[in-house]
């Protein structure tokens, strides 16, 4: 197995990076933070995992091992291959993606272009045991920023926009009050 691996990147397509190591060029599949590390510098350090078919061998790159660690769990999940566990793990930062999974919130999922409802919810309920996360309780104020949010989606705003106008409210006030002044603050 190719773990990681240490060289210099000599060449781009729009997927793709040739990390050059030791005068062989290796062929990666990277996640976004693992394309931008390896712009414009010298030698870089890749995490990597080879996946294994019986008509190829495809290696993909990852920014840490955290990102690797979490691309290996959604391999587990029924249904999810390397290129969609790839589109997760590059879509948001692995404790954004832990903590949707521990809140069950698969709208987050949903929202990586090849993802159904099914597949986001098999993602948050296979892997939220394997985090550990299954038997806590939500963090208090999680399932109102979850209705909160909802709420600014059916007003027009996207996932992303309605994360960021409730990330700068107080998670202690009632949602109609967190949505009122998400509002008021995009006005």
């Amino acid at each position: 197995m190719i773990s990681r691996l240490r060289g210099k990147p000599v060449a781009r397509g729009p997927d793709t990076l040739v990390l050059e190591v030791g005068g062989v060029g290796y062929l990666l599949q990277p996640t976004r933070r693992a394309g931008q590390r390896a712009r414009g510098k010298g030698e870089v350090v890749i995490e990597t995992y080879l996946h294994v078919r019986e008509d190829a061998l495809q290696l993909y790159g990852f920014a840490d091992a955290d990102e690797r660690e979490l691309f290996e769990q959604l391999l587990s999940v029924s249904g999810v291959g390397p290129k969609v566990a790839l589109a997760i793990v590059s879509g948001s930062t692995p404790e954004e993606l832990r903590r949707a999974i521990a809140l069950e919130d698969t709208a987050r999922f949903q929202a990586i272009p090849g993802i159904g409802k099914k597949t986001a919810q098999r993602v948050v309920l296979e892997l939220k045991e394997k985090l550990g996360d299954g038997d806590a309780p939500a963090a208090p104020g999680t399932k109102p920023h979850l209705v909160a949010r909802e709420a600014l989606m059916e007003l027009g705003y996207s996932l992303v926009e309605a994360d960021q106008a409730l990330a700068e409210i107080d998670p202690d006030l009632p949602t109609e009050e967190r949505v009122r002044l998400a509002l008021r603050k995009a006005a």
